[in-house]
């Protein structure tokens, strides 16, 4: 009898050996028969597992919510042992150990890579390169509705009308989401095809943007786009990873009684349009708009690439990673509607300590959608995690012998899943040079990023705090 870790890997292996499968008839088509070995490994490896996990009895009666997260857990560290394999059979000169830490930063969708020039990697890794990325964003999606219990209620109405989701519904919630996400991987790649993007670059980056990921398929952005018309799509696209993934399927099936699935994005919008227009005002320095533009969407979609920015607007765009976009998108940071729920309750109390005999209530206009304590508590917590995972990342690489500046950058965006550039003036760091600590950290951190250490705590709180 078959336990719930091994259906839940078991599905998501359908999905690598269907990438695997692929990688294999492009392989295939442009005579990299090197390559295929190692991709036809992958795919009967996955297809045989899941298979298997199909045809045994299954006992997925009632999980618990601990169990959710030792699955979620276990599939960031186990996956992206799979998606190495490509890596070390098809290099001569890289080592497992580096395979795995480019298999996390795929899967994670932070973007780090050991490789320093990509003109040395067949398309083939490449394309898989970008299709880790793919999957793991979907795989962060579908966590969410999986570990949906531990999450507020705001959040959670903001996203359905079940308050806790049995098997059936989360199955078909799963469903519907892989649907969006790869039609809009499809949308993507027809925008950027049509802007004039080569077909394989735009395939990539339609990968890479949906999943909000930061690999590339050439060494810098500048080498794909050629006019300020593909920067705009680029910027556009990037932003379906900033709002709620479900956001165009509820314009598409609007319905008046479902308005408050709306509350989130639409404070996003207004967030985005203040961003906006403040760069253009006050750092719109040499009338390169696009550019600065691209920088944005980037920054606050925690994808990280661009083209030339200001050196001296890189610690805005850090703040704007770290806030990040959706609660239900595949971007990462501490969350805007988290922290804006967090200033008008401070401010709330600051004029209630002012005015002791007037009532201030946590309500959040236009949806009157009212915030609980409880959740306001949540929201702290968070961020009093992030402050305590930004220190000891920093202090580890610090130790590792990484200068204490490029540490605290370099910790910021591992912890918010976000490829380094010029964004966060890192776009020259080697990580081939690192030792294994620093790697390890690295690693242990970028799988922080995507699950969350609130988790952790609870899987903590269930073994060590039992009373």
């Amino acid at each position: 009898m078959l336990n719930f870790p091994q259906i839940y890997l078991g599905i998501f292996s359908l999905f690598i050996s269907g990438l695997a499968f692929l990688n294999i008839l492009y392989c295939y088509y442009f005579d990299l028969l090197l390559d295929i070995k190692s991709f036809f490994f992958i795919f009967l490896f996955c297809l045989i597992f899941s298979t298997l996990n199909f045809f045994k009895k299954k006992n997925i009666n009632k999980i618990s919510i601990y169990e959710k997260i030792f699955t979620v857990i276990l599939g960031y560290i186990l996956i992206p042992v799979i998606l190495a394999v490509p890596y070390y059979l098809t290099l001569n000169n890289i080592n497992f150990f580096d395979a795995y830490f480019e298999s996390v930063s795929g899967f994670t969708s932070t973007g780090f890579s050991i490789f320093n020039n990509l003109k040395h990697l067949n398309e083939s890794l490449i394309l898989w390169r970008s299709s880790t990325q793919w999957i793991g964003g979907l795989y962060f999606l579908i966590s969410i509705i999986l570990l949906i219990d531990i999450f507020d209620k705001n959040l959670k109405e903001s996203l359905t009308n079940f308050i806790s989701l049995n098997t059936g519904e989360t199955l078909r919630q799963s469903i519907k989401i892989s649907i969006i996400y790869l039609l809009l991987t499809i949308v993507i790649f027809i925008a950027l095809s049509i802007s004039g993007i080569r077909f394989f670059n735009s395939f990539n980056l339609s990968l890479s943007f949906i999943s909000s990921g930061g690999f590339l398929p050439d060494n810098g952005l500048d080498s794909i786009v050629t006019n300020k018309f593909q920067e705009i799509i680029i910027s556009l696209s990037m932003l379906l990873s900033f709002f709620s993934l479900f956001l165009t399927y509820n314009l598409i099936f609007f319905k008046k009684e479902n308005i408050k699935f709306f509350s989130e994005d639409f404070y996003l919008v207004f967030y985005f349009i203040f961003i906006v227009s403040v760069f253009f005002v006050f750092f719109n320095f040499d009338n390169n708009f696009t550019s600065l533009f691209l920088a944005i969407c980037s920054s606050i979609s925690n994808i990280g690439i661009s083209l030339n920015v200001p050196n001296n607007l890189s610690f805005i765009f850090l703040i704007l990673i770290i806030i990040g976009g959706s609660f239900f998108s595949t971007s990462s940071g501490v969350r805007f509607f988290k922290l804006f729920a967090l200033f008008k309750f401070s401010i709330n109390e600051l004029i209630s300590h002012a005015k002791p005999r007037n009532i201030y209530i946590n309500k959040l206009s236009f949806f009157n959608t009212y915030v609980d304590v409880t959740d306001l508590y949540k929201y702290f917590l968070s961020v009093i995690i992030f402050v305590l995972s930004l220190s000891i990342l920093s202090l580890l690489l610090s130790l590792s012998g990484i200068d204490s500046e490029e540490s605290f950058r370099l910790s910021i965006l591992t912890i918010m899943n976000t490829t380094n550039s010029a964004l966060s003036n890192l776009e020259n760091f080697n990580f081939t040079e690192l030792d294994y600590f620093a790697k390890t950290s690295l690693i242990f951190f970028m799988m922080i990023g995507r699950v969350e250490l609130l988790s952790i705590l609870i899987i903590f709180k269930k073994f060590f705090f039992k009373t």
